[in-house]
């Protein structure tokens, strides 16, 4: 049953976007120049310019993970990793300083990792630290704020907070595997993984190749189909936002951070570029909002919540959404207010 909806995924996903849709033109009152020109235009720039981001980002990681799969055993992995759980917490949390993904490339990475023997706590707390605390996006950052410094010694800062609380929150509270374990997906790992690596190890380097680019392509496609899924869904809102109504936000000392994070969730921009976004709204935001729009966005936006719900729990998701946007609007306050 499962292989039948794996297979009919991506149609399924298709057509929810219709009936979302429908549902917005049946209930709701369109603008009359809604589908003009320009507006389709913009639409395509955007869907295709996320696209076009992320899928080489999910390519790397995809590419890395494949390469964890064949060549790093789960001993090796158990060995590296701390036992300690602050030494733990505090490995994962600093982990994209020698491995920086971008978010769109975290997912499948910390999947394998988990499935090698990493503790889950560790490897969440890599997939929230690793998109920000790594030297691609602290470069990026401080090019994109020069004139603000602080700004990416702050997002730095804050990112690494949030992870590291909570992760120990999770190894305190987390009992079981957040990972989706039905017996398909347990077949595959434990059946159809295995068979790879052992005709790789028996067929020398060409069968290790040609397992890591079955490994990469199975999880490409995993993960793609719910990239685009988001890419398409953050384009339609990206088109329909005016700027008039950031202003109206912006105004609000509250709800500007509310603002911003979710503007961040819906905008699905990768860690390495946000910041020049959010520079673009210096002279509207406050430094808080926008350092909660740079710590939210790349932890959790709506691309990567929909690859998290393709191999997490939907409770676990659920709760890692609103533990991570409460740390992160208590943060960027508190950040503010120190400086």
């Amino acid at each position: 049953m499962l292989k039948y909806i794996f297979r009919f995924g991506t149609p399924l996903l298709g057509v929810g976007c219709l009936i979302m849709l429908a549902l917005i033109v049946t209930n709701r009152e369109l603008p009359p120049n809604i589908f003009t020109a320009a507006n389709l235009q913009s639409f395509k720039i955007l869907f295709f310019s996320i696209i076009l981001e992320a899928f080489p980002f999910i390519l790397l990681g995809v590419l890395f993970s494949a390469l964890l799969q064949v060549f790093v055993t789960d001993e090796l992995i158990q060995k590296f990793t701390p036992k300690n759980p602050v030494a733990g917490v505090l490995f994962g949390a600093l982990l994209g300083i020698l491995f920086p993904l971008c978010e769109c490339g975290m997912i499948p990475v910390v999947r394998r990792l988990i499935r090698k023997g990493m503790p889950a706590y560790i490897g969440i707390v890599y997939l929230l630290a690793g998109p920000i605390v790594n030297p691609i996006v602290y470069a990026s950052t401080f090019t994109a704020f020069r004139t603000k410094p602080e700004m990416a010694y702050s997002r730095m800062g804050l990112a690494f907070v949030i992870a590291v609380i909570v992760g120990l929150l999770l190894y305190k509270f987390m009992k079981n595997s957040p990972l989706k374990t039905t017996h398909s997906a347990h077949m595959a790992h434990h059946g159809h993984s295995h068979s790879h690596d052992h005709g790789a190890s028996g067929s020398g380097f060409r069968g290790r190749v040609a397992s890591i680019l079955s490994h990469a392509s199975d999880e490409f496609f995993e993960m793609g189909k719910y990239l685009i899924f988001g890419a398409f869904l953050t384009a339609i809102i990206q088109t329909a936002i005016d700027r008039s109504t950031l202003a109206a936000f912006a105004e609000q000392p509250v709800f500007s951070y509310v603002f911003m994070m979710g503007f961040a969730f819906i905008l699905s921009i990768c860690s390495t570029s946000d910041a020049f976004i959010a520079s673009s709204f210096s002279g509207m935001f406050d430094f808080g909002p926008l350092l909660a729009f740079l710590v939210f966005g790349p932890m959790i936006d709506l691309k990567n919540t929909l690859m998290l719900l393709s191999t997490f729990r939907v409770k676990f998701v659920l709760i890692l959404i609103a533990l991570t946007a409460a740390l992160t609007f208590i943060g960027a306050w508190i950040t503010e207010v120190l400086l």
